[in-house]
């Protein structure tokens, strides 16, 4: 086996592409779903158990230390507190065993009995993956040798966490898409929708990515994590786990609800009121159980969504969670802009008579690992001085990474983020083809569509910043040259013919 050696000054993203090229040689055969909670459970337990061993370092070099208390969780604080048989040391030694796998199982068990906070979210079925003991050996011989997070803060080791769930979500396609929301699109969210104060949620957290960038945001302006509350739902168990275990690497205790659930048959957090609200729903889904909740309270404000898609029904749900002056966050598939349906016309046009609908972005293609289609975001806002709505046309922002992939740049984010903030501040000067603010009597006569093209109007890119006045200069030129050129031909045709007629 490759071993790589790291000199640890090296920049995050070279540590994480190493580590990933790694990882990715000891999978084989099996399925990427399945082989990330092998390896991101294996990142989880190498992370607590460097911090673990460091703050034992700690507790020894007191003058007042006593043997004892290595073997008290009470004098661990913040950090997890391994038992012997989980630390990394003993895993490593441990690692060429046939019974590696049992060996894991019972270390993570004992690591959650010990600490109440990690209680049902590790990952005890590595006696049920497919993965090869040898393989597995390996891989924590990799993780041994090349991964020493002793010195990593929550942020640096969540990075390295969050770029293998991306890349994972890449290699598993259509399945990705069910726990990973891209990092651009969940960027361009959180810059929308600011969170800095109150309560965050996120009834289709996945994999907790929301979360994450909610927390960077903060840091980024300077405020205090603590000043955020995290509140989330998931519906696939795995999924929920990883979500835990994401937010627990950085510190972050969320309330993702006592398990896993169906936001709709079973919501979590039916009395919460949250002033952000952002999600990345799963798109167009039918059979979503409406039969059973026609009499509920989420479809009092704007009307009952329809059985065969569930949109609307997230939309209504995102809104009945909102505080009096919430804002929510949702990317929805492009189809619910201007959907026909009955039942939809009314909820959206009920929306945007209240005045909710504060700006409407449609995006380009291939920036979800779930579809290929473009798809929107949706910003709503509560109690709005300003009943306008703003559009932006960004169909044609990003950059394809790979043929089938694009993703938003740092510079298409901040100039989608300017324009919300000049709308805001009424100073916005719109931009045909890419910006414009419509009122409620415009959108009622486009028969209540949201589709942006339909008021930003259309450029026609072949033409557009061109200086007329150069272009008609260079045609003259042109012309003129032609002629000359013509001329010279014409007198050399002539000598030709006069030539022929001495003969």
């Amino acid at each position: 086996m490759t071993i790589f050696l790291y000199n640890w000054n090296m920049k995050t993203k070279d540590i994480e592409k190493t580590l990933w090229a790694a990882a990715n040689k000891l999978r084989g055969s099996l399925d990427a779903s399945s082989y990330k909670d092998v390896v991101l459970g294996l990142i989880f337990l190498k992370y607590i158990s460097d911090k673990f061993n460091k703050k034992q370092g700690e507790i020894r070099s007191n003058k007042n230390f006593k043997e004892e208390d290595l073997d008290n969780p009470a004098f661990y604080g913040s950090a997890f507190f391994v038992p012997k048989e989980a630390r990394w040391e003993y895993i490593n030694e441990n690692s060429k065993q046939v019974k590696i796998k049992e060996i894991l199982d019972d270390a993570f068990a004992k690591i959650e009995q010990e600490n109440p906070k990690l209680k049902g979210i590790l990952p005890k079925t590595f006696t049920k993956t497919e993965v090869e003991s040898q393989k597995l050996g390996e891989l924590i011989d990799l993780l041994t040798n090349n991964f020493d997070t002793t010195n990593f803060d929550g942020d640096l080791i969540g990075r390295v966490y969050e770029y293998f769930l991306g890349e994972f979500a890449r290699a598993s396609g259509q399945k990705g898409g069910e726990f990973y929301t891209p990092k651009s699109i969940v960027k361009l969210l959180i810059e929308l929708i600011e969170p800095t104060k109150g309560r965050v949620y996120d009834p289709a957290c996945g994999s907790g990515g929301m979360f994450v960038q909610a927390e960077e945001y903060i840091k980024k302006h300077g405020g205090d994590s603590n000043d955020i509350s995290v509140y989330g739902q998931e519906l696939t168990a795995t999924t929920w786990r990883l979500a835990k275990m994401n937010l627990a690497i950085r510190g972050v205790e969320p309330n993702l609800g006592e398990r896993q659930a169906d936001t709709f048959k079973n919501d979590q957090h039916k009395d919460l009121k949250a002033e952000f609200v952002i999600a990345n729903p799963p798109f167009n889904l039918k059979d979503y159980g409406i039969e059973g909740l026609q009499d509920d309270p989420r479809w009092k404000e704007f009307g009952i969504p329809p059985k065969n898609n569930a949109n609307y029904a997230w939309i209504s749900h995102m809104i009945s969670k909102l505080t009096q002056n919430g804002i929510a966050g949702i990317v929805l598939a492009n189809g619910s802009l201007a959907t026909s349906n009955k039942q939809e016309f009314e909820i959206r046009k009920n929306i945007i008579e209240t005045g909710l609908v504060e700006g409407i972005i449609s995006l380009p293609d291939k920036l979800f690992y779930t579809t290929g289609i473009p798809v929107s975001i949706w910003i709503l806002r509560r109690n709005r001085v300003n009943k306008d709505t703003l559009f932006i046309n960004a169909d044609s922002f990003g950059e394809l990474i790979t043929k089938k992939q694009r993703e938003l740049s740092s510079d298409d984010i901040s100039l989608i983020k300017q324009t919300f903030n000049d709308f805001r501040e009424g100073k916005l000067n719109e931009k045909l083809g890419f910006s414009k603010i419509a009122t409620k009597e415009e959108m009622k006569e486009n028969n209540y569509s949201l589709v942006p093209g339909m008021y930003v109007g259309y450029v026609d890119t072949e033409f557009e910043n061109v200086d007329v006045s150069a272009e008609l200069k260079l045609t003259s030129k042109a012309i003129i040259d032609l002629m000359k050129e013509s001329e010279e031909i014409d007198k050399e045709i002539l000598s030709s013919l006069k030539k022929i007629e001495k003969l």
